[in-house]
């Protein structure tokens, strides 16, 4: 019997793989291999031989062109304060309808109904969620809040090559190809490079820079922004740039448009290697777009209502959001940022979604910690630097409440003086030097920096007192080497990583002291790198010995955060 359960779980590991990546045996010509989709991931060479001592060569291997293709479905999490898993189902099975979206996995339905044949009928039953139809309710207990909406791909585009004549191409950064890979569009930031003589409304291949070696042995893009694409072997990475073509799309605005632009779409996406919806602006307030493992790492922290519970490094805001949701909005969710515009953003979203249990600040996880200096008050203090007044949490708070005043912006000072002591004359034509528009491009690009907030208001804390929290969420900063789809894997180096956790290490020891006796503290990355993960665990065990090792509440098929009880 236990061999036949066995042969059966088998069976279906098997099947849900070929399911999460459908790889067509399609026999390929010289010009079918260039214009297709194929990466190879490109490590650090020191990195990569270490990765290969933890999981083994083939078992990384694996793992590595897994990591170049972005998931199978998309998950989101139903905001149930607002909406019901069913709701929702039919609210984007409608908005689907009315877009004129097709079914997005049918193609290969026909092929999970030959693999589910094998598979034992219960087992089928519970897994329903990722079989039956392009949009499902979760059926693990516990998820029924979650809904999956499936994706496909990989998928073999026509990109109308001929002999002699290579289709327009636009070549896009890897960062804007790995958005678009999951679904977003092309947008002018993102364009290194593209065809002679594009114009608006022409079709045009997209295909992707990625990161090569260069003479100093780190690594470049060697392209110029606005280079010209003759489609022969004579252009920057010609070679390099096989098996990285994304998808087809019409180019929204002329070559010279796209790059005189700074902001707006260049390229629509048609056809796409993967199909994944975007809901970008659908169902605000009812639904987040939200990672599975993210979900799963809220229900193993598993917090009650009437507690207290801080997440440490809490942007942007959807693990919060989550824990506050399972707390039905009872009791109270702190959550920290060191960042000035990511406090707003998780303020934002949680007044988007009205969970009103959610208090964030500016903190440095480093310094979490607030000692006692025999004074029990904690008040937190903001300074307002428009009139020079000292608000305290308890004023925030009452002006947060009362409506018209939910949001302070301070007003433009610097706007101000300059119109009052402008000489230029109305009609006068102002010169703007290309220093500034390559300044505004770069900060269009990367977003606003340390010292360009946006304006808003956000509470300073200057920490909390140990054993203050019934629950802990530390999601640490990492290296990141577990997002997908992820196409270049160099920025690594031993050196680096080995920085990573050191700098969880301290965060850990902050978190650990915040922890009261009985409560629970969840460390979770999204990493593979087993020095962020199980040496972390390794360090906490020895050096806190009253900490033990908890399991996880949830299903084990679903590998989420490291729990630790106190």
């Amino acid at each position: 019997m236990k061999k036949k359960g066995r042969d059966l779980l088998t069976a279906f590991r098997k099947t849900f793989l070929t399911l999460q990546n459908p790889t067509p045996q399609i026999k390929m010509d010289a010009s079918s291999e260039r214009y297709s989709y194929n990466p190879v991931l490109r490590w650090n060479p020191q990195v990569e031989d270490y990765f290969i001592k933890a999981y083994g060569s083939l078992h990384f291997a694996q793992i590595s062109e897994a990591l170049t293709r972005p998931s199978c479905y998309s998950c989101i999490r139903v905001n149930t304060l607002k909406s019901t898993s069913d709701a929702v189902i039919e609210k984007l099975q409608e908005i689907m309808k009315q877009s004129g979206s097709k079914n997005v996995v049918e193609d290969i339905n026909t092929k999970e109904t030959k693999a589910s044949n094998i598979i034992d009928s219960d087992m089928a039953e519970k897994q329903s969620s990722l079989q039956n139809g392009p949009i499902s309710k979760c059926q693990i207990p516990g998820l029924e809040y979650v809904v999956f909406v499936k994706g496909s791909g990989p998928h073999a585009i026509d990109y109308g090559y001929a002999p002699g004549k290579p289709p327009k191409e636009v070549l896009v950064s890897r960062k804007c190809a790995e958005a678009v890979l999951r679904g977003a569009q092309v947008y002018v930031p993102g364009v290194m490079a593209c065809s002679s003589h594009v114009e608006e409304g022409d079709l045009v291949a997209v295909s992707v820079a990625v990161e090569q070696p260069i003479s100093d042995g780190g690594w470049g893009l060697g392209i110029t922004r606005g280079t010209v694409l003759q489609g022969l072997q004579t252009d920057p990475y010609y070679f390099e740039r096989n098996g990285l073509f994304i998808g087809q799309g019409t180019t929204m605005l002329s070559r010279a448009g796209i790059f005189r632009a700074s902001q707006g779409i260049a390229v629509d996406m048609k056809n796409r290697v993967f199909n994944l919806p975007s809901f970008h602006d659908v169902l605000e307030g009812e639904i987040f777009l939200q990672n599975l493992p993210s979900i799963v790492t809220a229900h193993a922290l598993d917090p009650q209502k009437g507690e207290r519970v801080l997440d440490m490094c809490a942007a942007p805001g959807g693990k919060t959001t989550a824990i506050a949701m399972l707390m039905k909005g009872e009791g109270e969710v702190i959550a920290a940022d060191r960042s000035h515009n990511k406090v707003m953003d998780i303020q934002k979203l949680a007044a988007e979604m009205g969970l009103t249990c959610i208090t964030a600040y500016k903190l440095d996880a480093l310094k979490a910690v607030c000692k006692r200096n025999g004074s029990s008050d904690m008040t937190t203090l903001c300074y307002n630097k428009d009139n020079n007044d000292v608000i305290q949490r308890s004023e925030l708070r009452s002006l947060e409440n009362g409506g018209s005043s939910t949001t302070i912006v301070g007003s433009n000072v610097d706007t101000a003086c300059k119109e009052n002591v402008s000489n230029e004359k109305p009609n006068e034509r102002t010169y703007v030097s290309k220093a500034d528009i390559r300044k505004n491009m770069r900060r269009m690009r990367n977003g606003p920096g340390r010292n360009q907030s946006l304006g808003g208001r956000v509470e300073n804390s200057k920490g909390f007192l140990p054993n203050s929290f019934d629950r802990v969420l530390l999601d640490a900063p990492c290296s990141a080497l577990g997002l997908r789809p992820r196409l270049f894997g160099g920025e690594e180096t031993i050196e680096t990583l080995r920085n990573h956790g050191k700098y969880q290490r301290r965060m850990f020891d902050q978190a650990v002291q915040l922890v009261h006796p009985g409560g629970v503290l969840v460390y979770s990355t999204c990493t593979i790198n087993p020095g962020e993960n199980e040496a972390l665990v390794r360090y906490a065990l020895d050096t806190y010995k009253f900490l033990s090792l908890a399991p996880q509440r949830v299903v084990k098929t679903w590998r989420g955060g490291i729990g630790s009880e106190v």
